[in-house]
């Protein structure tokens, strides 16, 4: 009698709580936030209803803004080029916290366990590691790669460890942080090369890769075997011929400049947005043939791309349509569209289970 009453009691409580926060009781797992470029604003959607739930406005510039989430999938940590940082509640739907934490910033990561969030800037260049619960600033590292001067940080990514690799652009090196003691950061330096201008970490955490704006070639680092250096990779790319453009694929040949190239989930295909003026089309390679399959037209200013969870759809951001698009993966069908004003980013919370993202 006492085990069914407590199991009454506890029945109440649950349906109170989902009355008094205003929100229907929903999983973190099927959602995501689109970034609204022109307006300060985010939209939150369910990826398995395909539609939006909630619109949040206040977070500055949003022009070049990126997403993390905690290890939960409760909280996004939306970076604002504006040096803005926000903590977003995805089930309450509202701003918990938010620091302007530099000047000019482009994109941030979150450690191996949740517990630091770090932001990396261009203005004052270097990163800032900040409490994941509270957002108070535990650290920084100043990009300060020879007497005085400092660099832009770009390319940062969580890599195991509690550990953030990242490119100087102006220093020409890369560097590796460890945050396991938050506040006493450790930092090891790396040669590069001439500007690298951004960088990724491997899936599997192995390798730190930034790719060079001011010379052919890719700077690699197995963060492994750190202790012996940084190599260059596709050195000689373009040389001997026509300047190629930025590397970004095989030599598959595709429509126009590629912008962003995304594998989906299982790997079998690769999605390809392109620069002004091909940037109304994407197209679709399949790996094991290296051929394009399929070719697109979701919209006007084609941005970012975001494949569900497990692969069986995508969602593309049309800027100057005013609109997210939805694709089946395996027709090729539109699944329909939800209004976003001058979307941009599209961030899913699976990627609260992935390094690098």
């Amino acid at each position: 009698m006492k085990q069914t009453m407590r199991l009454i009691l506890l029945g109440l409580c649950t349906v109170l709580l989902g009355a008094c926060g205003g929100m229907p009781l929903r999983g973190t797992g099927d959602l995501g936030l689109i970034i609204e470029r022109a307006s300060g604003h985010v939209t939150l959607v369910n990826t398995s209803s395909r539609q939006p739930y909630a619109r949040i406005g206040g977070f500055g510039d949003l022009s070049h803004a990126s997403v993390v989430y905690s290890r939960d999938a409760r909280y996004a940590f939306v970076f604002g080029r504006d040096g803005g940082l926000s903590k977003v509640d995805l089930l309450e739907a509202r701003i918990v916290k938010r620091v302007m934490q530099s000047g000019n910033a482009i994109g941030g990561s979150i450690s191996q366990d949740g517990r630091i969030v770090v932001a990396q800037n261009y203005t004052p260049g270097g990163i800032k590691a900040f409490d994941s619960e509270t957002l108070e600033l535990l650290s920084e590292v100043p990009a300060e790669y020879a007497p005085g001067h400092f660099s832009k940080v770009v390319g940062l990514a969580d890599v195991p460890g509690n550990k953030f690799a990242y490119a100087l652009f102006d220093g020409g090196e890369i560097w590796v942080s460890d945050f396991s003691d938050p506040k006493k950061p450790v930092t090891k330096r790396y040669p590069a090369g001439l500007q690298p201008y951004d960088g990724l970490v491997t899936p599997d955490g192995r390798h730190y890769l930034a790719g060079l704006f001011g010379e052919d070639g890719v700077a690699l680092l197995d963060l492994w075997q750190p202790e012996k250096g940084t190599r260059k990779i596709l050195e000689k790319y373009g040389r001997g011929e026509e300047k190629l453009p930025v590397f970004k694929t095989g030599r598959v040949a595709v429509k126009g400049q590629p912008v962003f190239v995304i594998a989906s989930p299982d790997g079998r295909q690769i999605w390809v947005n392109f620069a002004f003026p091909d940037n109304g089309w994407v197209q679709v390679i399949d790996t094991l043939t290296a051929k394009v399959i399929q070719s697109l037209q979701p919209g006007k200013a084609v941005l970012h791309m975001e494949f569900t969870p497990r692969g069986e759809e995508v969602w593309l951001s049309a800027r100057d349509d005013n609109r997210v698009v939805i694709y089946d993966t395996k027709s090729f069908r539109s699944l329909g569209s939800l209004p976003a004003d001058a979307p941009s980013g599209i961030f899913f919370t699976s990627r609260a289970a992935r390094i690098g993202f």
